[in-house]
């Protein structure tokens, strides 16, 4: 048996039932029910129900742990009946018969719970960032990110576009904002500009001739920052296009926008369907009072 996992924390199901299986990760609560401890264990994945029955040496052991200790735990899958399943949970209709547990790490007092939707300071939480980012919004907003970027990445290839990496460490270019600067320890005097966004690089590339260029790109601006846009640093689908119209780009574009908005965005959203409306600059103004209108306002 492997020594850490057989199964991650979202994968038993009724028909592991009888199995003897290894489980390793979080421990994200614990509740006592007279001789018997509940463990929610929680990983990457998701949470599986662990039971340490009584009479036996690893209720002890199992008792002193602080939530956010991590475990691994051998046992075998058990269904729960009735009202005892939880349908908020994949792994609901099972738990794990605890038979052995041993300590990975065990956690001191916490600053704050990671279980839970309680809001804490902002100062505390980047403190202990990589306490907050257990909990499961912060989770599951990296794991958002991630996705939709390999969203824009495959959309994009699909359309016959080739990802490029441009330099970090590049010569400073009139941008709307000030340069963060890098000394170059070998030259002295000299120094490096980080992109403001990487402009200079894709338009190298369309006059080489590459056609078709996308990137996923690191933009590094030192201005104040905006209800969209953290201080400093931020991230942009740039791309550039040989021999085409303005149509041909929005042409790209829309499918790209709307099939990311349509994957990601919650049920009962509105997505506009087909060609973006195309609203002129002196209807937007008399109609709306601003050049970039939301129109969901009424």
């Amino acid at each position: 048996m492997h020594p850490y996992r057989t199964h991650d924390c979202s994968a038993l199901r009724e028909e592991n039932a009888g199995q003897v299986v290894r489980l390793s990760g979080w421990v994200h609560s614990k509740r006592d029910h007279g001789g018997l401890l509940f463990i929610d264990l929680r990983d990457h994945y998701g949470v599986t129900q662990i039971v340490i029955p009584s009479g036996t040496d690893l209720l002890e052991k199992a008792e002193r742990l602080r939530v956010e200790s991590v475990i691994t735990v051998t046992g075998k899958v058990v269904v729960r009946h009735g009202s005892q399943r939880n349908p908020n949970l994949p792994t609901g209709d099972v738990e794990v018969l605890a038979e052995a547990l041993e300590i990975r790490s065990s956690a001191e007092v916490l600053p704050f719970q990671v279980a839970g939707n309680e809001n804490y300071p902002e100062d505390l939480r980047l403190k202990y960032r990589y306490i907050d980012l257990r909990r499961d919004k912060m989770h599951q907003n990296i794991l958002l990110r991630s996705k939709v970027i390999t969203s824009l990445r495959q959309r994009m290839i699909a359309q016959g576009f080739t990802e490029f990496q441009t330099p970090i460490l590049t010569a400073s270019s009139p941008e709307g904002a000030r340069d963060f600067l890098v000394p170059a320890r070998l030259h002295p005097g000299k120094f490096y500009a980080l992109p403001q966004a990487p402009q200079q690089f894709k338009q190298l590339a369309m006059v080489a001739g590459f056609d078709r260029y996308f990137q996923i790109a690191p933009c590094f601006r030192d201005e104040a920052s905006r209800a969209d846009r953290s201080p400093g640093e931020f991230y942009q689908l740039d791309f550039e296009m040989s021999f085409v119209t303005q149509e041909d780009v929005f042409t790209v574009l829309e499918p790209v926008l709307a099939g990311v908005f349509n994957e990601f965005t919650p049920e009962g959203w509105k997505i506009t369907d087909g060609a973006f409306p195309r609203i002129p600059y002196a209807d937007a103004m008399r109609d709306y009072g601003s050049d970039k209108p939301d129109l969901r306002n009424p």
